[in-house]
């Protein structure tokens, strides 16, 4: 006869190395690092330890629409690339880019103003019938109108039945002492008229200073009144 005991210390034993395989794999070192050769996945969340989000690497389909104070605005479709978010859960720039044949072609890394939009941005535009434009661009956007607000005035607007673009744009620069709420202030770079070179503009987005290579190898330096009415210009001779 088999002796009591030993069945308890075999049912003992047996049982604590079911418990230890089951448990103690849920005890993972702080410092652990997985390795991967290869992973595809359609999303990305990088988090902080209290889960704050940080940033997100996404496919177009399940990219995030972004959000300022950890609330999304509106819902919208982006493309795949990777957003940026600060400690208070606004979103303060990022990458993407998409193309075809068909459409055209794009690709940017845009910096965003603390509580608003983006101000800065490394671009290249490809439109459907083939023109192209590449550089930098700088854009003013005023520090007491946040994003938030600005959605929430748009959107009252629309409820009021004002969807004129035009309209809207009147009642914005209202708000703003009569200014444009995102005049662009510089693009450096090659644009759409092949032309290469720094165009500097004034705080209602009109071209100020223009210094160029034109598409046939001049070199141009235009300067130009609010009106946009050339006041001088050098000319290689």
């Amino acid at each position: 006869m088999i002796n009591k005991n030993l069945i308890l210390k075999l049912y003992a034993i047996t049982l604590t190395f079911i418990l230890g395989c089951f448990i103690l794999p849920s005890f993972k070192l702080k410092n652990n690092i997985e390795k991967f050769e290869e992973i595809t996945v359609e999303r990305i969340n990088i988090v902080e330890p209290d889960g704050k989000l940080k940033m997100v690497i996404s496919n177009s389909e399940r990219q995030h629409p972004g959000m300022f104070d950890g609330k999304v605005l509106m819902d919208r479709q982006r493309p795949p690339g990777i957003t940026f978010f600060n400690e208070e859960q606004d979103e303060i720039g990022g990458i993407g880019g998409e193309g075809n044949r068909n459409d055209g072609a794009g690709m940017v890394l845009s910096f965003d103003q603390f509580k608003n939009d983006q101000v800065m941005q490394m671009q290249y535009l490809r439109t459907e019938d083939g023109k192209q434009q590449y550089g930098v661009n700088i854009w003013d956007r005023p520090e007491k109108i946040t994003l938030p607000r600005l959605f929430i005035v748009i959107d009252s607007l629309k409820k009021q039945g004002i969807s004129s673009r035009k309209e809207i744009n009147e009642i914005l620069k209202g708000m703003n002492d009569g200014n444009p709420l995102s005049p662009q202030r510089l693009f450096t770079g090659k644009n759409f008229d092949e032309q290469v070179g720094v165009f500097i503009k004034d705080e209602n987005g009109q071209d100020r200073i223009n210094i160029y290579i034109d598409e046939n190898n001049n070199p141009k330096f235009i300067i130009l009144d609010e009106n946009g009415n050339i006041v001088r210009e050098l000319i290689e001779e």
